[in-house]
């Protein structure tokens, strides 16, 4: 009991992680769509979007991994990997979401790119949360707690029964 207790004081609930997602997801995101837009001048757009994709990618996941889902610090490699692939979907939605806007509209304006490329972004951005909150920074929240439990010698079968049910425990209660 005390071990969730403790759990929830560090891992913020799933509207409180949601609200920080969008603050430092969403700024980001924002920011990264002007940057797009002044990058696409000189570059191909799809250029300027990888570009952009990968920077932001980097910096939101540092963002992610202090603030918005209480990992405790930096985020480790193996983070910053599984994001940059969440990142290559977004991408990849982003990219096409503009594609077909070409192909439907001759000439948009900037403001009809804005729209396109913030509501594919933001559709992206949704299953990112949950990519991240369940997959990419769950871990660290429930490893976290398990070294109280070390003095006790558990078999492995019983460690990993556990770590599952506080994974569902915590899924449950996203």
């Amino acid at each position: 009991m005390e071990t969730a207790q403790s759990q929830e004081q560090t891992a913020p609930g799933a509207f409180t992680a949601f609200a920080r997602f969008v603050l430092c997801g969403g700024g980001v995101g924002v920011a990264s769509s002007f940057a797009v837009a002044a990058l696409a001048s000189w570059v191909p757009w799809v250029v300027a979007n990888a570009l952009i994709t990968v920077v932001s990618t980097l910096l939101a996941t540092e963002l992610h991994a202090r603030f918005t889902f209480g990992a405790g610090g930096r985020a480790t490699w193996r983070q910053h990997t599984q994001s940059a692939g969440s990142a290559a979907a977004a991408y990849v939605v982003t990219s096409v979401a503009m594609l077909v806007l070409q192909q439907l509209v001759a000439a948009p304006g900037a403001v009809l790119e804005q729209v396109v490329y913030l509501s594919a972004s933001a559709l992206a951005g949704v299953a990112r949360f949950v990519v991240l909150r369940v997959i990419v920074f769950a871990r660290g929240r429930t490893q976290a707690p398990a070294a109280p439990r070390a003095a006790l010698p558990v078999p492995a079968t019983v460690a990993r029964t556990s770590a599952a049910a506080d994974t569902a425990a915590l899924c449950r209660a996203a």
